[in-house]
This record gives C-alpha cells, structure tokens and sequence, in this order.
C-alpha cells in the first residue's frame, strides 16, 4: 500500500459533509435492549457504488441494491438486523417495499435507496417494523458521531464489538473525509461474508470511478478475510460520495488525486477488514499470513487464503500450538504452484519471533518461547516460498470452542 498523509478523526459515517445517520430498535428484535435499524441518509443525491457477495444463493436486498446502484447513485441507506430476508418466497416484495416506502417520505427515486439486511436466513420477515420505524428514525439523523455510533450498533449480529472509522486527508489541494461502518463477525469467507459495510465521503469523485476504487480497495481488503469458510448470502459493501469538500471531481484513474483517494478508501477498508476478523464469532485471536517470494499474485493469495482458512491451523492457533506442519500442508493443497523444498515459516506476535521451517524442513525451536509468542492475541505467519516477487496477506481469526456453542444454537 502506498504511503498517504491519513489523519485519523471521529465520526464514522458522519464525519464526511453532507451525512446523517441513527439507530433505533423497532421490534425487529425480541430483546429490546437490542437496536436493530439503522439508517445512513446523505442531504443529497450521491455518486455511489457497491460489491455483493459472490453467493449464487443471494438475499433479496442484494438483489434489490445491486439494480439500484447500476445508475451510480444513491442517497440513502437502510439496515435491519435479527433476519437476512434471504432464502423466502416474498423476500423481494419486502425488501421493494421497504425501498418504496422511505422513498415516498423522502421525496426521491426509489433506485436512490440502499436496503440491507443481516440476521437469520430462510425465515420470513415482518416488516411492519421496519415501516413504523422509518418515521422515528428520520427524525432521530444526528450529524455527529453519535448517529454514526447508534447505526454501527443497529447492524450488529454475533459481533462483540462496533466497528467504525473515519480519516480526513487531501486531494487536490482540499480536506476531504471518509467513513465507515461495517459488521461481520461469522459466515465470513474470501470473497466477503455476513459482511456488510457502508461507507461514505465527501469527495467529489465520478461513479464510475468511485466503483474502480472500492473494487480496487476490496481486493485485497474484504477479499482476503476468512473466519469459517462459509460465504454469506447477505455481503454488500456500499459506498456514496457526496461531492461536498469542493475538490474537482475526479473523472479519471491515471491523476494523482485518483490515487489519493485509492489509498485512502483502501486503508479505511483494511481498518474494517481487520476488525471482523478479529472479531471472529469465538475468536480469541487475530491472524494474518503474510505470504513472500510466490511465483504469482494469484499464487501468493491462494497460499495465504488456504493458511487462514485451514481449520487445523486456526485450533493450532487456538491452542498456541507451533504445529508448522499444519501450515505447509494448506500451503501444498492450496492448488498453488510450489517448491515446498524452499519454503520458510516463521511466527511472530508481539512476543517476538520464532523461525519453525527452513528449507521446507524443521528448525529447532524453544517450546517454551513458542508458546509465549503464540499465546498473543495478535499473531503472523509468515511464509517465505523464495520462489518469485509476488506477495499477498490474509486475514483470519483462530478456531474456539465458543466458536461452536454460538452456531450451535444460532435462531435462539
């Protein structure tokens, strides 16, 4: 990632001019400590663009959204949580009324809206919630961190932690502000996952080119983070751009302010990749698998994917144990092109490092001094395949017992 003057500010979804946003708990939910709507609403039409889950099996909101967004614009979001209105026969009719709806009371077109929903799958969902609470919450939109605070919470499903984050930064001589807001938590898999993100700005940037930078950004973002394996129904990314911080509008991918925004729109989405999977259902501990020296960037994403999806490597993890074989065995099943007789791993956490491969072979290794570095909840694998340029980084979490006990009983 290249280098850019960030400066990281409150606000989330709020901080860029020209955005609004709440959360309330409309009865979606049965536990009414719970908010479970949440409403992002910008003062005017927005340039936008959005990526969706690559699941055959999608919900009706993704379908609905994805028409939405294919004339660049938006101006509103909104998401429910507690049900993924996916896998029903009238998912579609609701998630069209829902969109019809706060339309009507906003006075813009219909395709200006931006409908979500997260939650459980294949169960019919009441919207009569949702309808009753879109007056409460056009009159609840707060300008300030607190609304972005109130949304981040309302999309909340079996995530631990609210993630949002926001950074000012220039382009083209003006302050211009990005925010954002996501959950995700499990059914996370590359290729995004009960993931839902929404972001906005203030730069003035055109749709087409908006859509080149978050698909830029989510490439090596969203794309490389993996909690179970399973790819959601539900994913969405969206963002809208309110064109307010007065920049000239950036019509182009070769100008320098192009790639000002880029990077700023990538390290924001690395922020919120990072979260969720740290935030793994069950997870105790971040990890990440930096791959080096692979004969491809496709080699190099394949490695680092099947290292942090492999289930035996994440209990390893778990169990702080420097099992290295369970990592040169994803790596050779990864479908990679390898030489495995060059291959090193390395762990490394904030307890420092331990070298556990050479050559494709063990390195003596302190068990002691392994558990310790291993014990932290933060730690890379490091696998140097020394055999090519290419390298590529994913992002996981580690495999728990409590992983199990929340799926276990997920509807309840």
């Amino acid at each position: 990632m290249e280098k850019i003057n960030l400066t990281k500010i409150d606000g989330g979804v709020c901080a860029p001019l020209g955005f609004k946003a709440y959360g309330i708990h409309s009865g979606l939910r049965k536990n009414t400590d719970r908010l479970d709507l949440a409403m992002i609403k910008a003062d005017k039409q927005c340039t936008a663009a959005g990526v969706f889950t690559k699941n055959k099996v999608f919900a009706a909101p993704v379908g609905v959204t994805r028409e939405h967004l294919e004339n660049g614009t938006a101006q509103v979001v909104i998401c429910n949580s507690g049900n993924a209105n996916a896998c029903t026969p009238d998912g579609y009719e609701k998630a069209n009324a829902t969109c019809a709806a706060l339309a009507e009371t906003l006075g813009i077109p219909e395709d200006d809206v931006i409908v979500c929903s997260t939650g459980v799958i294949g169960l019919s969902m009441d919207i009569s919630p949702i309808l009753n609470g879109i007056p409460t919450l056009l009159s609840s939109l707060d300008p300030t961190a607190v609304g972005s605070d109130k949304a981040a919470t309302a999309i909340m499903t079996t995530d631990t932690k609210k993630k949002e984050f926001s950074y000012s930064f220039e382009v083209g001589g003006k302050t211009v502000k990005i925010g954002g807001i996501c959950k995700g938590s499990g059914m996370i898999h590359p290729n995004m996952g009960t993931m839902l993100c929404f972001i906005t700005t203030d730069c003035a940037i055109s749709s087409s080119v908006l859509r080149t930078a978050l698909l830029y950004a989510v490439k090596d973002t969203y794309n490389m983070v993996t909690v179970d394996g399973d790819t959601s129904t539900n994913d969405t990314v969206t963002v809208m751009a309110s064109g307010l911080a007065g920049n000239t509008e950036i019509c182009c991918t070769e100008c320098e302010e192009y790639k000002e925004f880029a990077e700023a729109l990538k390290h924001l989405c690395m922020d919120m990749a990072l979260a969720i999977a740290a935030d793994g259902e069950g997870a105790t501990k971040l990890l990440i698998c930096n791959v080096t020296g692979a004969k491809s960037d496709d080699d190099a994403r394949i490695l680092a994917k099947a290292v942090v999806s492999s289930s035996l490597v994440k209990t390893a993890m778990y169990g702080a144990d420097a099992n290295w074989g369970r990592i040169i065995c994803a790596l050779g099943y990864s479908g990679a092109d390898i030489d495995t007789s060059k291959i090193n791993i390395t762990f490394v956490s904030a307890e420092g490092v331990l070298p556990v491969c050479k050559n494709g072979g063990s390195y003596p290794f302190d068990e002691d001094f392994a558990k310790k570095v291993l014990t932290r909840d933060k730690i890379e694998i490091n696998c140097d395949m020394n055999d090519g340029e290419f390298a590529a980084s994913a992002f996981g979490c580690d495999l728990t017992y409590e992983y199990v006990r929340i799926n276990g009983d997920y509807r309840s």
